[in-house]
């Protein structure tokens, strides 16, 4: 069955990725980009590749962005059943000291997928399928000891809990669940990372199409349950 799918922050790097597997798997993708121009671009460069991928503009960390782009696309007649968080805000500094980078780490990692999921999700549970993967971390989780920049990995752990409770929320046919890409080789992972766009995205792609009998609620690694 084709569905409609929205990615946030899906002009590069694992979101970008993530529009190209679900277009190729035969669903109807629209990009979310703060930028349209980037936006736009990245779109074209999928439509080249015969995948049917529209550019919309959507910044998670603004109401009235989240809300335009919830009434363009019912405008369209578009009925987002795949939501697929996956704008995130990489903040830097420690908590006593250095650039405060708190308030855009929660608006953008934790109250964006928040936006969205209030934009789009009570229209899944009206029509009784849905499927929302949110983008955390594996410096998100409590079992890893919270690595990596505080505000980062506060707030990715708030996004799992968030994630929890969507999934209560969520309504019979609608399945909430968190992602850990792991180091994957972006912009944001740096020169570093081991993991390709691929690997990267191939989770939150198997959670987006999961059956009527997946699982909801949880947190996952390699298609596999890992530690909160």
């Amino acid at each position: 069955m084709t569905h409609t799918a929205l990615v946030t922050g899906g002009n590069r790097g694992i979101g970008l990725e993530t529009c190209r597997q679900l277009a190729a798997a035969g669903h109807k993708v629209f990009l979310g980009s703060r930028d349209s121009k980037l936006g736009d671009a990245a779109a074209q460069e999928l439509r080249e590749q015969g995948l049917d991928v529209t550019a919309v503009e959507l910044d998670v960390a603004d109401d009235a962005s989240v809300e335009a782009c919830a009434a363009a696309l019912r405008a369209q007649g578009a009925e987002v059943d795949m939501l697929i968080n996956n704008a995130g805000f990489l903040a830097e500094g420690e908590l006593l000291s250095g650039p405060d980078a708190m308030a855009e780490a929660i608006d953008v990692n934790l109250l964006g997928p928040l936006r969205t999921a209030r934009a789009f999700m009570p229209g899944m549970a009206e029509r009784g399928w849905g499927r929302v993967v949110n983008f955390s971390s594996g410096w998100g989780s409590f079992a890893a000891g919270l690595e990596g920049p505080p505000a980062y990995a506060i707030t990715k752990a708030a996004l799992n809990a968030l994630t929890v409770r969507l999934a209560r929320e969520a309504g019979d046919g609608v399945k909430v669940n968190s992602i850990d890409p792991g180091w994957v080789q972006t912009r944001m992972g740096g020169a570093g990372a081991i993991r390709t766009v691929e690997q990267g995205a191939d989770t939150a792609v198997w959670l987006a199409t999961l059956p009527d009998d997946g699982p909801t609620g949880g947190f996952f690694f390699d298609r596999e349950p890992t530690d909160w």
